[in-house]
């Protein structure tokens, strides 16, 4: 009798998992193709560059507000889908399988001290300990600790640390971006409060932001990858800071409309500084 249950159940099992590998083989297409296949674009080429043809150089720190309408692909989607992801999550998901190098922030900006995943998810995770009173009779006191992990939702900004040259080979004034980082937005007692949590090298990143995809607002068929979006300047961002001999941000001396002033000020420089070389 034991025996004759034991292949019943043994039956019913096969053909359950039988059943579930046909019901996945047999999923109907969700476009107009089947698209299964891995993200396979390579980085846009640098252009050569020579130390000898670069006769003028300055440093720039620009930020990335993701909640700018025009950098909202930045942002979303919330939830990963059909190779698409924001942006933090296809940091995080790399720095965890180890694919990319996270760098303590520094006062100088410089990749100098290595950070693993689980110190940087360690450093966003914060316990509190909270004073609760139960709801019910006799309605007495107790401690309690809240744990708060990192959420991917919380990265709202992006800083980009590029240099700026004249390449008097080309005759053209070019960019060259260096590093990123994630910035995390904090309430605190109804302010927002920025905290950037890593930097991470650009061209050591570059393979994997050629492989993956971010949502074109003008052709689902042709999608762009965050190597592009870099590349071709495919965002909207102000300066916070230049090269200076003081190494101090704009915040540090200017604030409010004339932070703002000050950003346009230092672009439209670098701007002027092209074009009057092409004056006679």
């Amino acid at each position: 009798m034991k025996k004759i249950i034991f292949s019943i159940l043994t039956f019913a099992l096969l053909s359950a998992t039988g059943g579930m590998a046909q019901f996945i083989d047999d999923a109907p297409v969700d476009g107009l193709f089947a698209d299964n296949e891995m993200v396979n674009k390579a980085p846009i080429p640098y252009p050569s560059i020579r130390k000898a043809d670069v006769m003028w150089s300055k440093r720039i720190w620009r930020e990335i507000d993701f909640r700018q309408k025009f950098n909202q692909k930045f942002y979303y989607p919330i939830d990963p889908q059909q190779q698409w992801k924001s942006f933090i999550t296809v940091v995080m998901d790399a720095l965890k399988e180890g694919e990319i190098t996270a760098y303590d922030i520094s006062n100088t900006d410089e990749l100098l001290v290595p950070l693993t995943y689980n110190e940087i998810i360690a450093r966003e995770t914060f316990e509190d300990h909270k004073v609760m009173r139960r709801p019910y009779p006799p309605y007495e006191e107790y401690d309690t600790v809240i744990y708060t992990t990192f959420q991917p939702s919380s990265v709202k900004r992006l800083r980009i640390k590029e240099d700026w040259y004249f390449d008097r080979q080309r005759s053209q004034m070019m960019v060259r971006i260096l590093a990123l980082s994630p910035v995390m937005i904090k309430e605190r007692n109804g302010e927002e409060i920025t905290s950037p949590m890593f930097w991470i090298s650009y061209p050591e990143a570059r393979n994997l932001f050629a492989h993956s995809l971010v949502f074109n607002d003008y052709n689902s068929a042709m999608r762009l990858s965050y190597d592009e979006i870099f590349q071709k300047r495919l965002f909207d961002s102000y300066i916070y800071k230049e090269q200076n001999v003081y190494d101090r941000r704009i915040s540090e001396y200017a604030t409010g409309v004339d932070a703002l002033l000050e950003s346009e000020r230092i672009k439209n420089q670098m701007q002027r500084f092209e074009e009057d070389l092409w004056e006679y």
